[in-house]
């Protein structure tokens, strides 16, 4: 299989519940795996490196970010399955998606794509927008990218999937000792934005700018401003400094590339406004295909080997005494193997199916992946644009003011695909769940979305509820109306859940305790919502008690925060409920608790 390596007396058989086929891949996080879980789906599984596993400010963050990367809708990424990040050797598992990378594409080192090249324009609006909804979805769930390159762009027969996404910001909590030894650089230096050379913060436009360099690679053939062959330090300057080289570029396409690659982010499109310019052409039935003919057929051949692979290239089949990695925080498994229960082989597809893949690739040429009109933007998503985004408000239950929140973050997706991820916040608890698209019309036949949904989080545990079938409508000016199980809200906009906290928030906070010994820190860092961003440390006569919350909403020059969990308990150490932050006129930070079991606090900076 192209681009795949057996397994070697080095590498796990099994990691979780996945059945490991081959080596994908490695890199300055860890190592790749192509596996297979036991009911039959092809998924790829990153297993971290062991020296970043064993910083725990790196395990913070690549918790929280894990947790942001599954609400990320599928459409245009590989989407994150599972994971186990308390592992003693944490992974998590993305759909597997059977397609080269960008840069075998435009190199021309992927099957019988043996003439590197430039794409067409065609090819090219096709990838912008499948880029730009990709980027949308994700800075949708409060996350950035921060490494899109042609490497981390895969390309399938109906459009650009992203991949990498969410991780990489974990790497900033190690320290620079840690990232020498793993040979890991935040960002590939010919695809950085100008803020990261610098060492500025990346926002969502430092991912629009790598897109427009990701585009101009793929119209040229070249990066634009050089490969790191002529010095590190001379891309980042042109980076930083000089305008793109694009000749050679469309010219329908090289005004979009050029506002993509400003030094000023505020300058450069969102990626909304790319996804409204560079939408399916209108092109009618004789519409060139969006991949060159003989890479749609390579594609088919690689779809069918591998439905019908169980043994990888060079590797041997999985025996009873197949190691696999702990997926616990105990600690690592012992050198000898040790013996596993047998387990049941996944059914083969059949290979009437596999055939079928391969001979529906290769009608695909046909097929006119660009044409206009209604049906191509459904195939892209069925959701209406009206409803995407981040949305919050006040619950009223039988027409009463709870004291709830209730925020949705609605990406774009399909039927029977996970398109919302929603957010209860209550005075003493905070619950998660993640919507499936049951249906776009209501039951009265209007225009809605019907959401199926599933706990994903309960704090504290067991407290959460489903609530049974979710409807969304559009209401009045620019509001959602939602509706479960006797509760209603009236949803506003709100801006991306995404680096929200005001700097003065930021850092370390502190009180004596009450009883004159020890005392409380708070830290609190920048995070998106739904993410941690209050770490609370107590130290009393009962020892020392961490604990941590997650953010809610950073709105009206307040944060609010969902209830403590505990995470290093101690005698007289208990959570506490949901709080709201506010930064009062004499430079100290009050702490209100919307629940009853604590009265406000005012915390001083901390010298």
């Amino acid at each position: 299989m192209d681009g795949l390596r057996g397994l070697t007396a080095d590498d796990p058989q099994w990691i979780g519940d996945y059945r490991l086929l081959s080596r994908l891949g490695s890199g300055g996080m860890g190592r790749v795996y192509l596996a297979r879980s036991e009911g039959g789906r092809t998924v790829a599984v990153k297993l971290v490196k062991a020296e970043l596993a064993a910083e725990e400010e790196f395990r913070d963050r690549f918790r929280a970010e894990v947790a942001a990367a599954r609400r990320v809708g599928g459409r245009w990424t590989a989407p994150v399955l599972d994971a186990d990040t308390e592992a003693a050797v944490p992974w998590v598992a993305t759909g597997y998606i059977a397609g080269p990378t960008l840069s075998e594409v435009v190199g021309g080192t992927y099957g019988l794509i043996r003439r590197p090249g430039p794409l067409p324009e065609y090819a090219l609006r096709r990838l912008a927008y499948g880029l730009s909804c990709a980027l949308r979805d994700i800075h949708g769930v409060g996350l950035v990218h921060r490494d899109l390159k042609p490497s981390n762009v895969l390309v399938t027969i109906d459009g650009p999937r992203v991949i990498d996404f969410g991780i990489a910001r974990a790497l900033d909590a190690v320290g620079d000792r840690t990232r020498t030894r793993t040979g890991r650089v935040l960002g590939s230096p010919s695809f950085m934005s100008p803020e990261q050379v610098r060492g500025q913060h990346a926002g969502p436009a430092s991912d629009v700018f790598c897109v427009g360099s990701v585009l101009a690679y793929a119209a040229t053939g070249r990066q634009p401003f050089g490969s790191s062959a002529s010095g590190f330090h001379a891309v980042m300057f042109k980076i930083a400094q000089e305008e793109p080289e694009l000749t050679g570029a469309p010219d329908g396409i090289r005004g979009l590339i050029q506002g993509c690659l400003a030094k000023d982010p505020a300058a450069r499109p969102t990626p909304g406004e790319i996804a409204d310019r560079m939408g399916p052409v209108p092109a009618g039935s004789l519409a060139a295909p969006w991949l060159p003919a003989e890479l749609i057929a390579s594609l088919g051949r690689h779809a069918v080997r591998l439905l019908d692979t169980d043994t990888p290239p060079g590797g041997q089949p999985p025996t009873l005494t197949s190691t696999r990695v702990s997926t616990g925080p105990a600690p690592p498994p012992p050198a000898e193997p040790s013996v596993t229960t047998p387990r049941r082989r996944p059914r083969r597809l059949p290979l009437l199916l596999a055939t079928a893949v391969a001979a529906a690739a290769a009608t695909a040429v046909a097929v006119p992946l660009l044409s206009g009109g209604a049906g191509a933007d459904r195939s892209a998503s069925d959701i209406p644009a009206r409803f995407v985004g981040t949305w919050s408000g006040p619950v009223l239950r039988d027409g009463e003011p709870t004291g709830q929140q209730r925020r949705f973050v609605i990406t774009n997706g399909t039927a029977g695909e996970v398109v919302a991820n929603s957010t209860s916040l209550g005075a003493t608890y905070e619950c998660r769940s993640d919507g499936k698209l049951v249906s776009v019309t209501a039951h009265d036949g209007h225009p809605a979305l019907r959401l199926d949904t599933t706990v994903v989080r309960s704090v504290p545990a067991g407290r959460c509820a489903a609530l049974g079938e979710h409807t969304l409508e559009a209401g009045n000016g620019t509001t959602l109306t939602w509706a479960a199980a006797g509760r209603t809200a009236t949803l506003h906009r709100t801006g991306p859940a995404q680096s929200t906290v005001p700097a003065g928030y930021l850092g370390t906070w502190q009180r004596p305790n009450a009883d004159g010994y020890g005392n409380q820190r708070l830290t609190l860092a920048q995070a998106p919502a739904g993410s941690t961003v209050l770490t609370t440390v107590v130290v009393g006569r009962g020892g020392r008690c961490t604990a941590h919350a997650d953010l809610f909403a950073a709105e009206g020059g307040k944060l609010t925060v969902g209830p403590s969990v505990v995470d290093r308990p101690a005698p007289g150490c208990a959570p506490s409920s949901s709080s709201v932050l506010r930064l009062n006129g004499d430079g100290t930070l009050h702490r209100e608790f919307l629940g009853d079991d604590k009265q406000p606090r005012a915390y001083s900076r901390a010298e």
